[in-house]
């Protein structure tokens, strides 16, 4: 009987080999694109949700390339000093790449480019530890958006109910959350039940690039910054 392909044992050597040839392609394919549109920018992201982001890349397929990873391969395939920068001061664009960011290479104009950004906005259900954007309270009393069925999973989260005549009742006020704390697993999904929705996947820029000049976009930022790597 032929053994299974999935019997096959894999080394650690193989594996090590594997993340290192996808490191370097990923080098190889920011490099090879570089050439194939006018602008290099920075984005940083919160909330991020991969379906949504999915859907934004395919818009703007045709006219613009985007690229996530770790950020330091990203500074490598750019180069992070003027000696080792593939295009002239395109290593100004390496130093903000640390923490949510990620590369947008574009033939897209700067103002579109910013239009399209800015009105970017999705919102989503929060995630635990995600920060509260409000109070959430619910006052002593019937539960009327709940089934009888919930009860005792509402119970698990935390929540004084009881079933009152087959009605879900609360027997005294309930805090879900305090605006500006993270949220715990039982608040993250008792929002969800409520209908809740308290984040918002933004992408904001940081910084562009053209061989003509380099423009950082966002506030606060100094152009002659140490490069971070994480």
């Amino acid at each position: 009987m032929p053994k299974s392909k999935r019997d096959r044992p894999v080394t650690l050597s193989k594996t090590k080999k594997k993340g290192r040839g996808q490191k370097e392609s990923q080098v190889n394919s920011i490099r090879g694109t570089i050439d194939s549109y006018s602008s290099v920018y920075v984005f940083s992201f919160e909330n991020m949700r991969n379906l949504k982001f999915k859907e934004f890349r395919e818009q703007l397929k045709s006219s613009s390339r985007f690229f996530l990873g770790s950020n330091k391969v990203m500074q490598i395939a750019l180069g992070r000093s003027a000696a080792d920068e593939i295009r002239p001061g395109i290593r100004k664009v390496s130093k903000p790449l640390h923490g949510n960011t990620g590369l947008f290479l574009t033939s897209l104009p700067r103002e579109e480019v910013q239009k399209i950004f800015n009105a970017f906005g999705e919102t989503d259900f929060a995630r635990t530890g995600s920060k509260a954007t409000e109070k959430v309270e619910l006052k002593e009393g019937p539960l009327t958006e709940f089934t009888h069925e919930m009860e005792p999973f509402l119970r698990k989260q935390g929540m004084p109910v009881r079933l009152n005549k087959g009605v879900v009742e609360l027997v005294s006020n309930f805090v879900v959350c305090d605006e500006g704390k993270p949220l715990s697993p039982e608040a993250s999904r008792i929002l969800r039940l409520l209908g809740i929705k308290m984040a918002t996947f933004r992408l904001h820029l940081i910084c562009r690039w053209n061989e003509d000049d380099f423009e950082l976009l966002a506030k606060g930022l100094d152009e002659d910054s140490d490069v971070e790597t994480s």
